[in-house]
């Protein structure tokens, strides 16, 4: 393989200004949208709270199989139940 000589890279001036500039504007986008948000979550927070609350009973209350079901169809996993015994994996043989 051949090697080459390491590339030299320089930073001026003008590609500072232009990343503080950049990160200057998506700083106070990000205030704006977080402002926003949060009046649009002071209007909802009951509303959300209570979900919550009922959303967290609901998931509290289930019983273990209900849960694994749940988890099971939404994977797409359908288990197949286990045969039990000795002639299912031998036959009708015996020794």
């Amino acid at each position: 393989m051949l090697r080459r000589k390491p590339t030299r890279l320089e930073l001026k001036l003008d590609d500072i200004e232009e990343f503080e500039s950049i990160r200057k504007d998506l700083e106070s986008r990000k205030k704006q949208r977080e402002e926003a948000e949060a009046a649009a979550v002071g209007e909802e927070a009951a509303a959300a709270a209570a979900a919550a609350a009922a959303a967290a009973a609901i998931a509290l209350g289930t019983d273990h199989k209900s849960r694994e079901q749940l988890i099971n169809d939404r994977i797409g996993y359908k288990p197949q139940p286990k045969a039990g015994g000795r002639t299912t994996h031998f036959g009708n043989f015996e020794f």
